[in-house]
């Protein structure tokens, strides 16, 4: 049987000036709650977040997706650090109080994970236990570099990268040195043939839909072994 799901819209002030759209998706019995940070390129309905959101729900965890100013005012963006870092806060404010007592989770996809991490490098995300990365993008396409790394050094959080190997934002030979750096705060799971929207070739004898079955049960056996 299909566990019953609670899809409830909302708003998150983020500022005096600045509300956002979030949707919370949590299942009838939730053992986490994860609030997911879409990507730079499209907003939390976004065809990927819908589909894993769904397969994180059927494994127990909760999502609280939330738009960032830029994508919710159709301005060019993203938006400086300073507006991406307290739409996070703000976020994660709001998923403390819809997770009640259930362990808080945050993260996103690619740029939505990355500015979730450099928000809790820059101040702890209070009530949050654990990070997941859905595709770190640890450089520009064709220019490899570690830079983007460098300030999850100062994140005291387990973290979950989930990174396909034709992932063309995070050359595999540069990002295993720095979840090994990390020690045993950090998990990396490779998603054999995906590339970074976590898509695989026919050629792969894979389906898309069985790559996200995977990234959702990589995520629940995580968090049980790690938060």
């Amino acid at each position: 049987m299909t566990e019953r799901l609670e899809s409830v819209e909302g708003r998150i002030r983020v500022s005096e000036q600045v509300e956002v759209s979030s949707l919370l998706l949590q299942p009838a019995r939730p053992r986490a709650l994860l609030v997911l940070a879409h990507g730079a390129g499209a907003g939390m309905r976004h065809a990927f977040l819908e589909s894993i959101a769904e397969r994180f729900a059927a494994r127990g965890i909760g999502t609280l997706r939330y738009q960032f100013p830029y994508v919710e005012h159709r301005t060019r963006g993203p938006d400086p650090e300073p507006v991406l870092f307290a739409t996070i806060r703000a976020a994660v404010a709001a998923g403390r109080e819809a997770a009640g007592r259930v362990p808080l989770l945050a993260g996103g996809k690619s740029m939505g994970g990355r500015m979730t991490s450099r928000a809790a490098a820059d101040e702890p995300l209070t009530g949050v236990s654990g990070l997941v990365f859905l595709g770190f993008p640890l450089h520009p396409a064709g220019r490899p570099a570690v830079s983007r790394a460098d300030h999850l050094d100062q994140v005291d959080l387990p973290m979950l990268f989930l990174q396909g190997t034709r992932d063309t934002l995070a050359d595999l030979s540069l990002l295993r040195p720095v979840v090994e750096r990390l020690g045993k705060r950090a998990t990396l799971r490779v998603i054999e043939g995906a590339d970074h929207m976590f898509h695989v070739l026919k050629r792969s004898g894979r389906t898309d839909e069985q790559v996200l079955d995977e990234l959702a049960d990589a995520t629940a056996e995580w968090r049980e072994e790690r938060t």
